[in-house]
């Protein structure tokens, strides 16, 4: 099977924001503090996905995507998949392109956060040559402004891409 990396639609925003709501839920809310868990609604993510756009990557047909990955300056800010879609190469096929994407922008050295405590993806990154390198204090957005909250960084030297190489992405799963 073939999976093809491609540019969110805006269409797509509810379906993503549910996907990243049911994620965050299934991946992060226990392990955050209460008020952070308040803050993250369906419409909160919505909101981010909305203002992100232009550099969010999909996988899945149009209209319902399966998995997404958001990059920021020289950071891959998010990555999520589907309960269901997990454990077929999904964010295998993501994170690649998104290190595709940022090594292309010039990016050497990517960064990432990982919550404190969230073990499934930190192996997962370990196993994609992601270093963690300690912890610190991220400012992450939030409806009501800043939040500080600690969690692992994690780094990955990507090199760069000459002008000639394209970012497009497809996978043989």
């Amino acid at each position: 099977m073939t999976m093809h990396v491609r540019a969110a639609l805006p269409g797509e925003i509810p379906a993503l924001a549910k996907l990243w709501y049911n994620g965050w839920q299934d991946a992060h809310a226990a392990l955050m503090p209460a008020e952070l868990t308040r803050l993250r609604t369906e419409q909160s993510f919505a909101e981010r996905l909305a203002a992100a756009l232009p550099r969010i990557r999909v996988v899945g047909p149009e209209g319902a995507p399966i998995g997404f990955a958001i990059v920021k300056d020289d950071e891959l800010y998010q990555l999520f998949v589907a309960a269901d879609a997990r454990g077929k190469g999904v964010a295998v096929t993501l994170i690649e392109d998104a290190e595709t994407r940022l090594a292309a922008s010039g990016v050497e050295t990517a960064w990432l956060a990982c919550a404190i405590g969230n073990e499934r993806a930190a192996r997962f990154y370990e196993k994609r040559g992601w270093r963690r390198i300690g912890t610190f204090s991220n400012e992450i957005e939030t409806s009501e402004g800043p939040f500080n909250l600690d969690v692992c960084r994690y780094e990955k030297r990507l090199g760069t891409l000459s002008s000639g190489e394209r970012a497009d992405t497809h996978r043989q799963v």
